[in-house]
């Protein structure tokens, strides 16, 4: 990378390292010092059923590539398969590869949490590739673990789609700390003409953890952006709001989120499509379950800039709890006329009819309270692997039979 632009960079990182985000609990990011793994990443990847919990097939079989990352140290990046390119990130920015993407879909000054990623991330992360007109059938993999306590996570992610090609990625996140840590993780996808990303988180977090993950996506003509974020576990906070921006006539993106909110999890979730070009669209999609004393913000926003644009919000939220709580916020922002953006949002509680009727069909009270929560987070996930699918719908049903 040109030292002059790298310098630039760092400056910027640097002006912004006190700035708050407006939403979410505010953290001092220099209270997480960056930490190599306590445990090798080889005894970890040994720990099977760990990392399938969150989608991770430990040897890879399964998938087209994978890259594993403990805390701020160890990575391991793999591909076998044709077309797809999988490298860690500072190998791409030695090479140069990654200059024409990096920091271009997430300004390095937003908050202190990306500015956090240049300045103490060392540049770790991954760099994935999909070439022009390949269609990579199976899933390529990436983990981040977090293993030492008080410790700052802070990977720099970045996806590339060439013209014409088909990519799905999993990425698994996952603690195992007893402290409070940070994870800012900074990702930047780029879905170029005819490309098709499909990106699905499954997150296991802790009470402990802090979650600021920051992301933006830019789709070119005919493109099309398919997220799934699943989150089942407690979480100390998490605030997130990826921006995906489509910026070519025709581009497409689909984002849904299922997430259950425990314990006395603050959680401020979202997302936002802006709306560029002509004949683009947006759907956004989300389930929330809070029970116990959690506090949930809600939000999805889509803004039309082009005429012919389309965008549907879906917020709805089920509280478990009297000590809950839940604000959905869908926002429709129009700045053309000939544009169509509709929206439903609803929060509520389980209806008794519904509990009793189960009940008198031979239903224990847990067994029916378990089928209707897991009958509410049904949401459509496009685009998944058979497997896949399975797994979260699994995962939905373990976590709607603890609730």
């Amino acid at each position: 990378m040109d030292a002059e632009i790298s310098a630039d960079i760092r400056r910027r990182a640097e002006e912004a390292l006190d700035r708050p985000s407006p939403r979410g609990p505010d953290l001092d990011v220099r209270s997480f010092p960056p930490a190599s793994p306590a445990v090798p990443l080889e005894e970890l990847i040994s720990r099977g059923s760990l990392l399938r919990r969150v989608g991770i097939d430990p040897l890879g079989a399964s998938r087209s590539g994978s890259y594993l990352q403990a805390d701020e140290g160890q990575a391991i990046a793999s591909s076998g398969t044709p077309g797809l390119r999988v490298s860690t990130l500072s190998q791409a920015l030695e090479s140069g590869e990654a200059d024409p993407y990096y920091w271009r879909a997430v300004p390095v000054d937003r908050d202190k949490y990306t500015a956090a990623a240049e300045l103490f991330g060392g540049r770790v992360g991954y760099f994935f590739v999909a070439e022009a007109g390949a269609r990579i059938e199976r899933p390529v993999q990436s983990c981040f673990l977090m293993t030492t306590p008080g410790s700052l996570q802070a990977p720099h992610n970045i996806i590339v789609v060439e013209e014409g090609a088909e990519l799905h990625v999993v990425a698994g996140c996952l603690t195992m700390m007893g402290r409070p840590g940070l994870h800012a993780g900074v990702s930047e996808f780029y879905v170029k003409r005819g490309g098709r990303l499909t990106y699905t988180m499954i997150h296991s977090w802790s009470e402990e953890t802090h979650v600021r993950p920051r992301t933006g996506v830019i789709v070119e003509e005919g493109g099309e952006y398919v997220s799934h974020y699943v989150n089942m576990t407690p979480v100390a906070s998490l605030q997130t709001d990826p921006v995906v921006r489509l910026v070519g006539e025709g581009a497409r993106a689909h984002l849904s989120s299922v997430i259950v909110a425990p314990g006395r999890s603050v959680m401020d979730v979202g997302g936002t499509a802006v709306l560029g070009a002509p004949g683009t669209s947006a759907e956004i999609v989300s389930r929330i379950v809070a029970k116990d004393g959690a506090d949930v913000a809600n939000r999805a926003l889509i803004r039309a800039e082009a005429p012919g644009s389309r965008g549907h919000v879906e917020c709805n939220g089920l509280l478990l709890s009297d000590d809950s709580r839940i604000a959905t916020i869908p926002v429709l922002d129009a700045a053309v006329r000939d544009v169509e953006l509709t929206h439903e949002a609803a929060v509520g509680k389980l209806d008794e009819e519904q509990i009793f009727y189960l009940m008198s069909r031979g239903f224990h009270e847990e067994e029916a309270v378990g089928m209707l929560v897991r009958g509410f987070m049904s949401v459509r996930l496009e685009g998944l692997p058979e497997e896949l699918s399975r797994q979260i719908e699994s995962a939905i049903s373990m976590a709607a039979a603890g609730l």
